[in-house]
């Protein structure tokens, strides 16, 4: 039998949970609910947005719908199609702003540029952000787009990029479907050589982070190597 929203535990409502724990607590399914506020017969505006998410695989794949395939969704219709293609374009903007604004001069502040994009991907994505001397960014480009476990990357694949658009320094980050942001030896390893390559060819790397998820679970959402002092 299908459980409405509000019949619900408090704290498990998705509206709830968005004030409690923040945004970038909520999963993507939760986040759709709260856009549609109403299921359709036989299923709850939670599981519209899980059935949506499944069908196209991420919020990314979703947005890159028209107005008029988003129409054709399963608890969508024309009018809410509208409303959603609006809110991934405003999304898309605050944070193209927010990144050409923020300097990426700490963890905290690439962590709130990225969140947004990479947190509840449920597949691993590799990007690049390329920054002027005043650590802003001047363009982002995705590397690598991998499945559940892993994406690949190679030191040459991104300092690449970096010598063509002729970067003074750049940020590599990625996320980690499972939410848990702490290093794989992969990880580890990909970054030491990144920063080796880096000093040769006398660019700077300002950090690697591993985007995670909040959860008591971890201490925290991310994982800054710079931080940490690898890149040190």
């Amino acid at each position: 039998m299908m459980t409405k929203i509000p019949d619900l535990p408090e704290d498990e409502r998705p509206r709830e949970r968005l004030a409690r724990l923040g945004a970038a607590a909520i999963s993507d399914a939760e986040l759709l609910a709260i856009f549609l506020r109403v299921g359709v017969k036989g299923a709850s505006a939670i599981e519209v947005g899980r059935q949506l998410i499944r069908k196209h695989g991420s919020l990314t794949e979703l947005g890159g719908l028209s107005v008029n395939e988003l129409s054709r969704e399963h608890g969508l219709g024309p009018a809410k199609a509208a409303q959603l293609m609006a809110a991934f374009e405003l999304g898309a903007r605050c944070a193209n702003e927010k990144m050409t604004r923020v300097p990426m001069n700490s963890a905290e502040s690439i962590y709130e540029v990225m969140a947004p994009r990479l947190a509840h991907e449920s597949i691993e994505y590799v990007l690049i952000i390329l920054l002027d001397s005043k650590l802003r960014a001047t363009r982002t480009i995705e590397l690598s787009k991998g499945n559940i476990d892993t994406a690949l990357c190679e030191p040459r694949d991104v300092l690449h990029h970096v010598i063509i658009n002729q970067a003074s320094s750049f940020v590599l980050v990625h996320n980690h479907p499972s939410g848990d942001p702490s290093p794989s030896r992969q990880d580890i390893v990909l970054t030491r050589k990144i920063r080796e390559a880096s000093d040769m060819m006398r660019v700077r790397f300002v950090d690697h982070m591993i985007i995670g998820r909040p959860s008591d679970a971890y201490k925290s959402p991310y994982y800054s190597f710079a931080g940490a002092g690898v890149l040190s």
